[in-house]
């Protein structure tokens, strides 16, 4: 096991106070903190044992990694686990599915984009399916509405403009979501500042109103204020608009548009950077890249863990990059029959999953320890990487921690 020095990546859309709080340290921080990974990623690799856990991982792949995960996802940590703080909205996004990122990966590399263009779409070769759990209420943008809500939406504001669309939705509702969103993201140039605008004030006055979408009208006005102009805010009113309360979770597969606005939460997701952009960035916007990913059917419920007793819930989803569970741990564990350790004669629940897994206490403070006596403890706001060969992991609190692994059936 190894305490892990995760990397904090400091966008401009982050808190000041998420990672901040959660880390123990003074708040507000110093600048925005966006996302704290705890990983192997290549460009912010946690610290791990006096290098960086990509480092170790490479050094002895079977052993940290284990054969099964090895033979499954070659030589990589397949998962990254992250605290995602947003003060602002995040680019409204789909991500590809493996097939897709293999493919788009391949062209761009036969078409001459350097990595690190910032014209590129695909930086690797795989999907990035994920998952976001609530650590406060977070607000997100989950999906596409059902056609004949986008369309109430639309006619609800006084923006005759969109009217058109409304009336599209309604005569063909199957086939005119991806017509709409595409009629949207690529409005004339000319008339861009004045169709925004047109919405924007729209919205305002729908939100102080005892209207069902007073509050997806008021996520659009604080938007644009941070993102001016930008259609991104007009095709919001598409999108389902939820707000997750605390230990509730969304899963977005390929396909699923989508885009976080506010909060903190745990995100796990595949190892890979693969994001297409439709609005609220000033990164790269790929509108008919997107358009072609784009799932419409996807549909994205909001999660709760499935509880498998002795404090421990999983979030089960077909991702099988990754799994993640929570753990509740009592002093001494409520649930019998507890595990009794040798080593320490401490009372502990042993924790699901095998492979590597990744650990992060967020309440409280744990004591991880091994079959072979290793112990490591985790306060608040620490985590720490396991390898497949340190075997079963069993953990005593009181505390909250997350656990990421593999998913599927090397779980």
């Amino acid at each position: 096991m190894e305490l892990l020095r995760p990397v904090i990546r400091p966008y401009a859309w982050g808190s000041r106070r998420g990672i901040a709080e959660l880390q123990g340290r003074p708040f507000p921080a110093p600048g925005p903190e966006a996302e704290l990974w705890m990983g192997a990623h290549p460009s912010a690799p946690s610290g791990a044992n006096g290098t960086t856990l990509d480092a170790v991982i490479a050094a002895d792949p079977d052993r940290e990694l284990g054969a099964p995960c090895v033979a499954r996802f070659g030589p990589r940590l397949p998962f990254l686990l992250k605290v995602l703080s947003a003060d602002q909205a995040l680019s409204i996004q789909v991500h590809p599915s493996r097939a897709q990122a293999e493919l788009g990966f391949r062209a761009e590399n036969e078409r001459g984009l350097p990595p690190g263009d910032p014209a590129r779409n695909y930086v690797d070769d795989w999907p990035k399916p994920e998952l976001l759990c609530a650590l406060t209420p977070f607000e997100v943008l989950a999906g596409l509405r059902p056609p004949s809500d986008a369309a109430a939406l639309l006619r609800a504001l006084p923006v005759p403009a969109l009217h058109p669309l409304a009336a599209e939705l309604e005569a063909t509702p199957q086939q005119a979501l991806s017509r709409v969103l595409a009629a949207i993201l690529e409005w004339p140039e000319p008339s861009r500042a004045d169709l925004v605008a047109s919405v924007v004030t729209a919205c305002a006055t729908l939100a102080s109103s005892d209207s069902p979408y007073a509050a997806a009208c008021a996520a659009a006005v604080r938007v644009a204020g941070d993102h001016p102009g930008d259609l991104g805010v007009v095709a919001m009113l598409l999108m389902r608009h939820v707000v997750l309360a605390p230990g509730q979770a969304v899963f977005m597969p390929a396909g699923g548009l989508h885009a976080y606005l506010r909060g903190t939460g745990i995100e796990v997701l595949a190892n890979s950077d693969n994001v297409i952009r439709a609005g609220l960035t000033a990164k790269h916007v790929d509108v008919p890249e997107l358009l072609k990913l784009l799932d419409p059917a996807v549909t994205v419920p909001v999660l709760t863990p499935a509880p498998l007793g002795d404090g421990v819930a999983w979030f089960d989803t077909p991702a099988p990059e990754f799994r993640l569970y929570v753990a509740d741990l009592a002093e001494p564990p409520v649930p019998l029959p507890p595990v009794t350790l040798p080593a320490a004669g401490l009372p502990a629940v042993t924790l699901p999953a095998a492979g590597p897994r990744i650990v992060l206490c967020t309440d409280g403070a744990a004591t991880l320890r091994t079959d072979s006596g290793e112990a490591v403890k985790l306060a608040r706001g620490e985590s720490c990487f396991v390898s497949a060969a340190d075997g079963p992991l069993h953990a005593a609190g009181p505390a909250r921690l997350f656990l990421a692994s593999p998913g599927g059936p090397s779980a």
